[in-house]
């Protein structure tokens, strides 16, 4: 069982954890110009949806367009591969090596039945591995489709899911990782290649600032939220957060221990500014616990199975509705469906976000 304690720094009494979280994820307080400084205060940015996370960084950057996060992307400050849950995430190039060595054999092991089910097994992955190795040297980027026949050339059938699922894994093994966007298509690189400098950890060093900085971009959040986001054990999360408690405070609000850097700021209570989130966004995915953002009369509006979680609009740190777009030629229409009936000033408040997020993408925008 875990003690409450205060460290040193400053409590928070009464502590708003929604306004707080909006301003320690860069959502409230965009304090960086660069796209790669972003992924790497939150340490990572999930990312299955691309074009949703690309808002997802760009709406914390200050300033930033879709293309200066691709861009970001393509200088290769930013990595685009799975190091956690099995999902695809953007984490920041220096960072990948380390989180791939700390997070994915866990994910490897869960994946053992999935494999048999996939007649995959260890030679088949070895020759896999052999052949993409092959055809990758020399800095060359290819598309799924043609490491698929690349796969096939080399006897491997990528039928069903084995494609995908052998792809995954190379990359868990830090083989590859995404490159650069070819056109509209993804491309697939040599991890040693596009990010060499990328650094390796001891364990406990990488624990530690694996939890360290969650809690510092994630807090206010409890240690059940950070093994939930990380996919480590509890025990391992237990043990990473132990590591850093000096450098965090602990908050108890209705019975939960809630923890972030003991250096943060408070946050300051704001007018009812509206935020538009892509799908999939830190500020409800980086939690096991979401009820604190949003209601869970809602939880189906924004999650209605099939693994997918819906872009969202938030309003005084809350989940108030959810929101599509569409894209006709050389504008974005938004279409947002409330769960409940807005005031006027919230609909005001969400004009001006639909304005930065048509400003983000280089194009006009329409609410309907």
């Amino acid at each position: 069982m875990e003690t409450a304690f205060k460290t040193e720094g400053f409590g928070m009494p009464g502590l708003n954890i929604a306004r707080q979280r909006l301003a320690n994820q860069l959502i409230a307080n965009s304090v960086f110009d660069h796209p790669a400084q972003v992924v790497q205060w939150l340490v990572a940015v999930q990312a299955q949806d691309y074009l949703g996370a690309l808002w997802a960084v760009g709406l914390r950057t200050r300033g930033a367009t879709e293309k200066e996060i691709e861009l970001a992307l393509a200088n290769r400050t930013i990595v685009r591969t799975w190091p956690m849950r099995g999902t695809l995430h953007f984490v920041a190039a220096d960072d990948v090596r380390w989180m791939l060595d700390l997070l994915t054999p866990r994910v490897i092991a869960a994946s053992a039945s999935r494999y048999k089910q996939l007649e995959l097994d260890q030679p088949t992955f070895l020759r896999s591995r052999k052949a993409i190795v092959h055809a990758l040297q020399g800095g060359k980027q290819l598309e799924r489709e043609e490491m698929y026949q690349v796969l096939e050339s080399a006897h491997v059938s990528t039928a069903g899911q084995r494609g995908i699922h052998i792809l995954g894994r190379l990359a868990q093994e830090g083989v590859i990782c995404f490159g650069a966007r070819a056109g509209k298509q993804q491309t697939f690189v040599l991890l040693d290649e596009w990010a060499p400098q990328s650094k390796h950890m001891e364990r406990d060093a990488a624990l530690a600032e694996l939890a360290k900085r969650y809690f510092t971009g994630h807090g206010p959040a409890t240690l059940q939220d950070f093994a939930w986001w990380s996919g480590l054990s509890t025990a391992d999360a237990r043990a990473g957060l132990d590591l850093v408690k000096p450098y965090l405070m602990p908050e108890v609000v209705a019975d939960q221990i809630y923890w972030l850097a003991s250096s943060t700021p408070i946050a300051k209570a704001k007018t009812r500014t509206a935020y538009l989130l892509p799908g999939f966004d830190e500020y409800l995915v980086g939690y096991k616990d979401r009820s604190a953002v949003l209601d869970p009369l809602y939880v189906k509006q924004t999650n209605a199975g099939g693994g997918m979680l819906n872009p969202t609009i938030v309003i005084n740190g809350q989940v108030v509705g959810t929101w599509k777009r569409k894209l006709p030629k050389s504008s974005v229409v938004i279409t947002s469906n409330w769960f409940t009936a807005p005031k006027k000033s919230d609909q005001h408040a969400l004009a001006v976000a639909a304005r930065r997020y048509g400003a983000f993408l280089g194009l006009s925008v329409m609410l309907v």
